[in-house]
C-alpha cells in the first residue's frame, strides 16, 4: 500500500500557508483533516487550526491520503514545483515523463523503458520521494488537466476525457467524482465564445511573479529563425510538430494575472499535455525567482542585473533537436552566416504550411529528414553536414534524448563525443534542452565579454572560480550577463568567430533567390 508523503519541515509550511506566500505556491499542497479537502497554501479559505493541517509534496500525495481537491484555490492551476528543475535524478526525470502524458500512452512499462529502470525499482523511488507510485500520478494529472480544460475551453465533455488521457467515460467521471467530490458537469458553468476553427484553444499558465517578460521576449526575438518563428507585439509565435499532431502556438505573457496566455492550433489534441509541459519549460514558468534571487543577488557582479531584471527566466526549448542544430550551425559561424545557413535547411527540407500564418511558412525538419538528406546539395559546407547527421542520426537511434527526462550527465558526454562538438556548444545545449539550471560554459564568448566589461580577468580559471558562488544557478547567472552586454558590431563577432572557425563565412543569398 501506498505511504503519503508528508512534509517535515511543518512549521516552515504553515509559516508560508498564513501569509499566503506565492513564492510557495505549487511548491507542497495542505490537507485539512477536518474537511477532507486539500488546498494551495495560498488558498483564501479560513485558516484552519494547525493541529487540523498536513503539507503534502504534491497533489497524488494528498489524494492518495483521502483528500480532495479545493474547488475554490483550484490545485490543479498552481505553478509546478522549481525542485524537479533543479534535479535531474530518477524522480524528477519520471515526473517529467509523467507530466507530459507518457504513462497514459504507453503504460507504467514504457515508463521504466524511457527510464532505462525496472518498474519495480521506479515504483520505489517514486514512493520513497514523493509518496505515490507512477499509477497514482498520472492519474492526479489526467484529473487536473480535464479540470482545467472543462473551465478554460468550450470542448466537449467526451473530447475532454480522451484529451486528458483517459481510457473510457466510465473511469472519467469516477476519476473526477474521487479527485473533486462531484461529477465533471457540475464544473461547466461558464459560456464560451465559439471557437473560430477546429483544434483552437487558449489556455492559461500560471507562474510565480516576478516575470521578467520583456528579457525573454527580446532574447528569442533575436533568435528568431525567419519561416519558423516570430516576436511581434509582446507575443511568441511558431510552429511546432509533435509525436501525433502539429500546428501552431503563441505564448503572450500576462503579467497583470501572474499567466502565460498559450494559443493554440492542432491538427490532434492527443499531444495536448506534452505540449504544455514544453511550452512551461520554453518559458521556465516553474522557476522559483525568488529563491535564484536569494543566490545570485549576494555576489557583487550579480547583485545589481538581478536587482534591474526580477523575474529573468531561462529559455527552454519546444524542440531539442531543433535546438541543438541551430546550436552547432551558430558554434563556428558569425551571426549572418548562421542564420543564413539554418534558413537553407528550412527551406530545403523542412515541410511547407498548407497556407501560411503571418511569416510562419515550414516546420523544422525532422531528424529522419536530415539524416538522411543530401545537405551539401542545399548549401551546408561539408563539415557542418557531417556535424548535423551525426546529431540527427544519434537522436533517430534514440542514442541521444534532448528533453527534460533525459540523464543529464549520459547526455552531455554522448554530445561531447559528436563531430566538432565544443564544450561550450554542449552547455548551450543542456541549458536551454535539458534544463539544467547550472549548465555554465567558461568558453562562450558572450560570457568572457560580460567579465571584460566589467573589468575582470577572462582567462578560464577565474571565469570557473568566479562562478562556484552561483551554483546551482549558473545558467541564470548567465543570461543576466547576457542581457546586460552592451551592443557591438556583428563583424567584430564574425572575426573573434572566424579565429577558430573551420566553416567559412556564408553569404547571405538563399539557392534560388534572386
Amino acid at each position: 500500500m501506498e505511504t503519503p508523503h508528508l512534509i517535515a519541515d511543518f512549521d516552515l509550511c504553515y509559516k508560508a500557508m498564513r501569509s499566503r506566500d506565492t513564492r510557495f505556491d505549487g511548491q507542497f499542497f495542505v490537507a485539512v483533516i477536518t474537511t477532507g479537502i486539500y488546498c494551495r497554501p495560498i488558498c483564501p479559505a479560513p485558516m484552519p487550526a494547525a493541529q487540523h493541517v498536513r503539507f503534502y509534496s504534491c497533489a497524488a500525495a494528498a489524494e492518495a491520503a483521502g483528500f480532495r481537491a479545493c474547488r475554490r484555490c483550484h490545485p490543479e492551476a498552481s505553478p509546478g514545483s522549481p525542485e524537479w528543475n533543479l534535479r535531474a535524478d530518477l524522480v524528477a526525470r519520471a515526473l517529467h515523463l509523467i507530466a507530459e502524458g507518457v504513462v497514459d500512452g504507453e503504460g507504467v512499462p514504457g515508463l521504466a523503458r524511457h527510464l532505462a529502470v525496472s518498474e519495480r525499482h521506479l515504483h520505489r523511488e517514486l514512493l520513497a520521494t514523493v509518496g505515490v507510485g507512477p499509477l497514482a500520478l498520472a492519474r492526479t494529472r489526467r484529473a487536473q488537466t480535464a479540470r482545467l480544460l472543462i473551465d478554460q475551453t468550450d470542448l466537449s465533455l467526451t473530447t475532454i476525457a480522451f484529451t486528458a488521457g483517459f481510457s473510457s467515460i466510465r473511469q472519467f467521471n469516477e476519476t473526477m467524482q474521487a479527485t473533486f467530490g462531484c461529477p465533471p458537469s457540475s464544473f461547466r458553468r461558464k459560456i464560451f465564445p465559439p471557437q473560430s476553427g477546429e483544434g483552437k484553444l487558449t489556455l492559461r499558465l500560471p507562474y510565480r511573479p516576478p516575470f521578467e517578460s520583456a528579457t525573454l521576449l527580446a532574447y528569442l526575438e533575436s533568435r528568431a529563425l525567419p519561416g519558423v518563428e516570430e516576436v511581434t507585439n509582446g507575443c511568441y509565435r511558431r510552429t511546432i510538430v509533435l509525436p501525433q499532431s502539429h500546428g501552431i502556438i503563441e505564448l503572450e505573457p500576462k503579467e497583470a494575472a501572474n499567466v502565460v496566455l498559450l494559443r493554440l492550433q492542432l491538427s490532434d489534441l492527443s499531444d495536448l499535455s506534452l505540449l504544455v509541459q514544453r511550452c512551461r519549460q520554453f518559458f521556465d514558468l516553474d522557476a522559483d525567482p525568488a529563491m535564484i534571487a536569494e543566490v545570485l543577488g549576494t555576489d557583487s557582479l550579480l547583485a545589481p542585473l538581478v536587482n534591474a531584471r526580477p523575474g529573468l527566466r531561462l529559455p527552454g526549448a519546444i524542440d531539442g533537436f531543433e535546438l541543438a542544430a541551430r546550436a552547432i550551425i551558430d558554434q563556428w559561424m558569425p551571426v549572418i552566416s548562421a542564420q543564413t545557413v539554418s534558413r537553407w535547411l528550412v527551406r530545403g527540407l523542412g515541410v511547407p504550411l498548407d497556407k501560411p500564418v503571418g511569416t510562419l511558412s515550414y516546420f523544422f525538419p525532422s531528424p529522419q529528414l536530415v539524416s538522411g538528406a543530401n545537405l551539401q546539395e542545399i548549401g551546408l559546407p561539408g563539415k557542418l553536414v557531417n556535424a548535423l547527421q551525426a546529431l540527427a542520426r544519434e537522436v533517430v537511434e534514440e542514442k541521444l534524448v534532448l528533453s527534460r527526462d533525459a540523464d543529464r550527465e549520459q547526455t552531455v558526454t554522448r554530445l561531447l563525443r559528436l563531430p566538432g562538438m565544443e564544450p561550450w556548444t554542449v552547455s548551450f545545449i543542456a541549458m536551454r534542452a535539458l534544463g539544467d539550471p547550472d549548465a555554465y560554459p567558461p568558453g562562450d564568448l558572450g560570457l568572457q565579454r560580460a567579465f571584460a566589461h566589467h573589468r575582470l580577468p577572462v582567462d578560464t580559471r577565474t571565469l570557473k572560480r568566479h562562478s562556484e558562488a552561483w551554483r546551482p544557478w549558473r545558467a541564470y547567472a548567465l543570461h543576466h550577463l547576457w542581457a546586460n552586454l552592451p551592443p557591438f558590431q556583428s563583424d567584430e563577432r564574425a572575426a573573434q568567430q572566424c579565429q577558430s572557425s573551420s566553416f567559412p563565412l556564408v553569404a547571405d543569398a538563399l539557392p534560388g533567390d534572386s
